[in-house]
């Protein structure tokens, strides 16, 4: 069933959408799929920043009675006043001049817009320098070269295709975050993704999580409460699920931040550039560039009272191969280390352990975990053993770009209830949107519902003792203890038969009113 709520997304969306393929077409030919996501992206953060720097300085001077100050008509001079006041609270600084709506008015005179362009994103890296947002903006633009031969091969080519960027990006209709129904930085991200990411030989599930499974994630893991102190994700990507606790509990209600941590170099930094899309300041976010298992980051921020996460599914890591894994704290109450090529569990445990002792942790697993025997079996019986499994949720399948398989959520908490985990089967609960299912509205809210109920749900939902877990080897795959609705349609073979055999009477009948009409027209001709 589809609400008024989907349909408005469906349709601000669609006007996203159609901005994007026409900067696309614009460039097609000249700039490859992958790199022109990154183009696209870093305009648009340098057109926010832009934006949101302006509105604060405007809104900071107008509270003091200047009524129609407007920083933008400011000589670069007279902006200077501000500068060490401002780069405290936003951390960072951008003169009037080098104002995305100034560069764009003058881009089409502009004979050397590429190099104006580099010298601006170097000036706004160099305004945090020596101040405590320093690492926040570092780096911020690295994949934005407007000096490089993919945007064409003479700088006249460069600048002509730069002012077709500048413009559509400022076309777009991104309004105010808190006013969208979508995330559009994030549906633009997501977008391109689709567009591009198979060509490019990437596979997009390893860098993007669906808004609405997002959304489910955030919701499920602040049941009950209207504030969090600390939101974290250990495989952050571009910071989707993480964002989605702004959207879901008000980014005021995160009282200490958000954290995350990305092995990724370029998913870093767009991690980065998406939390001050989304105006987080740069004091209300810590995302750190690693490896979070072998080497982690926050072991000084650590317990979380919400942790989401889509680790990579089944990818190497050290695992045994390194003895000083096994009494790493995280890992080492389950007396085993996830297997060597799959690294699934050894994130599960790494979150299980920096989840606060009253929090929630909600992770997007690959099925395998679910069953698979040796090591993982091992580590799903210290799970469920100390009772930490909350609750195991199947996913419909083909939600996540980049792969069609079902995946699950698990539901880890440190203090529950009861001794029981509830498995949820929403297999079924999608609706089909373009080439790809999603989890709409109606969908999200009857998981939820069953979540928060912790009931007993025909073909839906099972809360099962932990005990009956133990009895069967620690299978945590959903299908086990729900049993699916069968819809295989009854068949009363009586009734059956006797329909039959009036179908055979009748046809019986109906043979012997034909031959006599045959007989009677074969008779009238031989007449």
């Amino acid at each position: 069933m589809t609400t008024t709520t989907d349909t408005k997304k469906e349709q601000e969306r669609a006007r996203l959408h159609s901005t994007i393929w026409k900067i696309a077409n614009d460039l097609r030919g000249s700039v490859d799929g992958w790199d022109f996501k990154q183009y696209v992206l870093g305009i648009l953060f340098y057109r926010f920043i832009s934006e949101n720097l302006s509105n604060y300085i405007n809104a900071e001077e107008r509270r003091t009675g200047a009524a129609d100050f407007d920083y933008a008509s400011l000589s670069d001079d007279a902006a200077e006043f501000g500068r060490k006041d401002t780069v405290a609270e936003k951390g960072f600084y951008i003169l009037p001049s080098e104002l995305f709506e100034n560069v764009r008015k003058r881009a089409k005179e502009e004979d050397n817009l590429n190099e104006i362009l580099s010298g601006i994103f170097r000036n706004i890296e160099n305004s945090a320098k020596g101040a405590d947002s320093e690492d926040d903006i570092k780096g911020l633009f690295d994949d934005l070269d407007v000096n490089s031969s993919k945007l064409g091969q003479t700088v006249a080519k460069r600048n002509e295709r730069l002012v077709k960027l500048l413009d559509a990006i400022g076309s777009l209709e991104v309004g105010r975050y808190e006013d969208n129904t979508i995330d559009a930085f994030g549906d633009a991200y997501e977008y391109l993704m689709t567009m591009y990411a198979s060509s490019a030989g990437k596979s997009g599930g390893e860098f993007f999580t669906p808004q609405e499974v997002s959304e489910l994630l955030a919701r499920i893991t602040v049941v009950g409460k209207k504030e969090v102190n600390k939101v974290y994700d250990p495989a952050c990507g571009s910071g989707s699920l993480l964002l989605k606790f702004a959207k879901v509990l008000g980014k005021e209600n995160v009282r200490q931040g958000f954290y995350g941590q990305e092995i990724n170099l370029t998913t870093y930094n767009l991690c980065r550039i998406n939390m001050y899309l989304h105006d987080i300041n740069y004091e209300k976010f810590s995302i750190a560039h690693g490896d979070t298992l072998t080497d982690p980051a926050h072991w000084d921020d650590e317990p979380f009272d919400a942790i989401v996460s889509n680790p990579p599914y089944s990818i190497n890591w050290e695992g045994d191969a390194n003895p000083l894994l096994i009494n790493d704290p995280r890992f080492s109450p389950a007396g085993v280390l996830a297997p060597k090529s799959k690294a699934d569990l050894a994130f599960t445990l790494h979150i299980l352990n920096w989840l606060s002792t009253s929090g929630t942790a909600a992770i997007v697993e690959f099925p395998g975990v679910l069953y698979r025997g040796g090591a993982e079996a091992k580590i799903r019986k210290y799970l469920v053993d100390n009772n930490f499994v909350d609750a195991v949720i199947q996913l419909p399948p083909d939600l996540f770009f980049g792969t069609t398989i079902s995946t699950c959520i698990v539901v880890l908490k440190k203090s529950k209830k009861d001794n029981s985990t509830l498995f949820i089967d929403a297999s079924a609960e999608f609706v089909r949107g373009g080439n790809k299912n999603k989890l709409g509205q109606t969908n999200q809210d009857k998981i939820l519902e069953a979540f928060t109920n912790r009931e007993d749900v025909e073909h839906f939902g099972r809360l099962v003792p932990n005990s009956e877990i133990s009895e069967n080897d620690y299978n945590l795959a959903v299908s086990s203890y729900v049993e699916g609705k069968d819809m295989t349609e009854f068949v009363n073979i009586a009734e059956l038969n006797t329909n039959i055999k009036e179908i055979v009477a009748k046809q019986s009948i109906l043979r012997t009113q034909i031959d006599e009409i045959v007989s009677s027209i074969e008779g009238s001709k031989n007449g």
